[in-house]
C-alpha cells in the first residue's frame, strides 16, 4: 500500500491506494500531522511507502521520524518524469505542478493535455501529445481574490466563498461575490479558448480544493477530479519503481 500526501499553502491532504484503487482519503491541518500519520498507520497497517508532494514549509522531521515504520520518499526535481521538461526555469517549477503533469501524461497517454489546479493559486500547465510539458501560467485562486479585496482597499469586507445571485451585483458584497467567482469563471473559460487556437483537440484535467465549485459553472468540457494530484502521486511512484 502506498500513502500519497499533498501538502498544500493552507491543508494537507493525504490518501491511500492499494495499487491503483484509492481507498481512503484524509484532509488536515499542518499541526495535526503527526496524529493523522499515526491514525491512518494504525488503520492502514500494510502501507509501505509514503509519497510526500509539498508547495510550503512544514515540519518534514515528523514525516522522517515514520522511517523506521515506513520508506518516505518526497518528490524534487530531480526524480525521473514521464515527460520532457521545456520549462526555461525548471528549478523554479513547483513540485505540485511536476507532478499533475506527470499524471496528466500517464493517464492520458498520446494526447495535448491542459491541466487547471484550482486551489490557492490557480496554475495551468499544459503537455502536448509529444509528452513535452510547455509551461502554462499562475493566477490567483478564488480565495486569494476575496482577501486582496479586502486587504488592498480601505472599505471592502472580507467575504467568504459565496454563488453570485446574479451578474449585476445589486450591493457590493453581492458585486465582490460577481467580481471574484464570474472573473475567475470566465478567466479560466478565456484561457482554455486561447490555447484551442494553438492546440484545437485537448483534454481539460480540471482539479484543486474549488474543483466542485468551479466544474459546473464552466462551459467547456471538462475531467473533473479534485482528488487528481493525490491519485497521480500514486502513478508517479509506480512509474519510478517500473523505470528504475
Amino acid at each position: 500500500m502506498i500513502l500519497t500526501i499533498d501538502v498544500g499553502n493552507t491543508r494537507i491532504k493525504g490518501a491511500v491506494f492499494e495499487g491503483d484503487t484509492l481507498l481512503e482519503t484524509v484532509v488536515f491541518m499542518k499541526d495535526e500531522l503527526q496524529i493523522s500519520l499515526e491514525n491512518i498507520l494504525k488503520k492502514h497497517t500494510k502501507v509501505s511507502n509514503i509519497v510526500v508532494a509539498s508547495v510550503s514549509d512544514f515540519e518534514k522531521q515528523i514525516l522522517i521520524a515514520f522511517d523506521p515504520l515506513v520508506k518516505i520518499h518526497f518528490v524534487s526535481h530531480i526524480d525521473l518524469f514521464p515527460f520532457d521538461n521545456q520549462y526555461e526555469t525548471p528549478h523554479t517549477l513547483g513540485v505540485d505542478r511536476l507532478v499533475l503533469a506527470a499524471g496528466a501524461t500517464l493517464r492520458f497517454p498520446h494526447q495535448n493535455r491542459l491541466v487547471i489546479d484550482a486551489g490557492t493559486c490557480v496554475t495551468y500547465d499544459f503537455i502536448d501529445e509529444n509528452n513535452q510539458y510547455l509551461g502554462g501560467s499562475i493566477s490567483l485562486g478564488l480565495r486569494l481574490r476575496y482577501e486582496a479585496l479586502h486587504n488592498y482597499t480601505a472599505k471592502l469586507p472580507l467575504l467568504t466563498l459565496e454563488n453570485p445571485k446574479h451578474m449585476i451585483g445589486n450591493s457590493t458584497a453581492e458585486s465582490i461575490h460577481s467580481g471574484v467567482v464570474n472573473g475567475l469563471v470566465s478567466e479560466i473559460n478565456g484561457f482554455i479558448t486561447d490555447y484551442k487556437v494553438l492546440y484545437p483537440n485537448f483534454i481539460i484535467i480540471l482539479t484543486g480544493g474549488d474543483t466542485d465549485f468551479l466544474a459546473k459553472r464552466l462551459k467547456n468540457t471538462i475531467f473533473a477530479n479534485s482528488n487528481f494530484l493525490l491519485e497521480s502521486l500514486n502513478q508517479l511512484f509506480q512509474y519510478k519503481i517500473e523505470n528504475d
